[in-house]
């Protein structure tokens, strides 16, 4: 009579349970393969898109596209394009836009520049600090009555355009009837304040490497260039699960193996 100790005999599992084990081995293995090379190819694309916009930022400016080109408008063509537009301040339709900056915490000053064709386009002044505040407030708020109208000077802006930022930020939202400003939210703003002709962009005034006073307020020239670029992190996590799915898939085999080693003898 034969003794077997614990566990010196193992179970080899049934046809069925082996070919779903199967199944599910080749489904993750395909799935995390491909997730991984899909960020391969996403970290091929965010290089040359980095590329591409660390060339634009650097050219020359020219002309803030006109109403005629604003369905073309798009972030892999004209964001971050350093452009130039002439007009008049509606100084009253300023918004501020809650901000967080190098300097710390405060606003956007949004000012609606009219363009001589009719249209308008918000142009970001630059950042307030938050003790600053309460005197652009004020300043906005006296030019109001008088912004039926624009200011009578002319003025030039150079910087670099902008795609609209909607449905608010700092996990918070828009709200246009208290004036509060979470984003740059191009239309939202443009509805608020009666600009019949918005574009569906803004300019960030100022370009890179430009000199600027160090008490000057709105302080322009503070667009932040940064592109995350966490693809190759990605997929090295997803080449990694597909690896460890053939080392599950090993594992199993060499079990089944030696369970009908154990069951033969």
């Amino acid at each position: 009579m034969t003794v077997e100790t614990s566990g010196a005999r193992k179970r080899t599992r049934s046809t069925f349970t082996k070919a779903v084990l199967a199944l599910a081995g080749i489904a993750l293995f395909i799935s995390f393969l491909s997730l991984g090379t899909w960020q391969v190819q996403r970290r091929a694309w965010k290089l040359d898109l980095i590329e591409r916009i660390d060339q634009r930022v650097h050219a020359q400016p020219v002309a803030v596209p006109a109403p005629a080109d604003w369905p073309r408008i798009s972030k892999e063509t004209h964001e971050y394009l350093p452009v130039s537009a002439q007009g008049r301040w509606l100084e009253g339709r300023s918004v501020l836009t809650q901000a967080v900056s190098e300097l710390g915490a405060g606003f956007w000053l949004l000012t609606p520049l009219q363009q001589a064709d009719g249209s308008q386009v918000l142009v970001n002044r630059g950042f307030v600090p938050t003790a600053e505040r309460k005197a652009f407030a004020d300043r906005i708020a006296a030019a109001a009555p008088g912004t039926a109208g624009a200011a009578a000077e002319t003025v030039a802006v150079t910087g670099l355009l902008r795609l609209s930022e909607p449905k608010g930020g700092f996990m918070r939202e828009n709200a246009a009837a208290e004036d509060r400003w979470h984003s740059r939210d191009v239309a939202a703003i443009a509805a608020a304040k009666g600009l019949a002709q918005a574009a569906p962009f803004f300019i960030d005034q100022g370009l890179p490497g430009q000199a600027v006073a160090e008490n000057q307020w709105p302080r322009p020239g503070m667009t932040v260039i940064q592109f995350s670029n966490t693809h190759a992190v990605y997929a090295l996590t997803w080449y990694g699960l597909a690896l460890m799915v053939l080392l599950a898939a090993w594992l199993v085999v060499r079990h089944e193996r030696r369970a009908r080693e154990d069951a033969a003898a």
